[in-house]
């Protein structure tokens, strides 16, 4: 019986070495050699400490700082172990409902803000956690965030432009703001 059994048994501890660690340890040096700070979930250091992944949205809700997208997370917002959507339809009363709450709350931040607010200031991504706004969420804030600091606009405004990122390669995705960068870089401002 053991002649049978021992080829299995031999593959099985061959396949285990290969497949369970020879290739993840081979992905993780090449990864590590590539592109070490994606391979290490992108962190933003600031003094020496993390202050978060540029591919993780923070959740701000100080007029001082550009305020990201809604998440959907629960039970706290961009809770990167609950990555979801909402999954909630168009027509769904409760994101009808969610949407009007967000804009009333945008609203009661800046009253003197007449322009249309932005979708991605009101609606959550696909998994809750999108760093990213657009440019003109970025703009609709402009004011709040000059006037909650005591900045100029305009170099408020400036500051959002340098931070703007283009599309990937040139082609793909949209142009976008990352929010952690954008409010790091405010808190760097004299």
């Amino acid at each position: 019986m053991w002649n049978d059994i021992k080829p299995a048994f031999f593959m099985l501890i061959i396949w285990t070495v290969i497949t369970g660690i020879v290739y993840p340890l081979a992905v993780t040096g090449i990864a590590q050699a590539i592109f070490p700070s994606r391979a290490n979930g992108s962190l933003i250091v600031v003094n020496g400490k993390a202050a978060g992944s540029a591919l993780i949205g923070q959740h701000f809700i100080d007029p001082k700082y550009f305020w990201g997208r809604p998440s959907a997370t629960a039970p706290m917002p961009y809770n990167a172990g609950a990555s979801s959507g909402s999954n909630l339809g168009p027509t769904n009363p409760a994101l009808i409902e969610a949407v009007a709450t967000r804009i009333k709350t945008l609203r009661e931040a800046d009253p003197d803000q007449r322009n249309p607010v932005p979708i991605d200031l009101v609606t959550a991504s696909g998994s809750g956690l999108d760093p990213h706004i657009s440019p003109a969420a970025a703009e609709y804030q402009i004011n709040r965030v000059a006037e909650a600091r005591k900045l100029n606009p305009e170099s408020v405004r400036k500051l959002v432009a340098r931070h703007t990122e283009g599309r990937q390669l040139g082609l793909f995705g949209e142009l976008r703001v990352n929010v952690l960068e954008l409010n790091l870089a405010l808190d760097g401002l004299r």
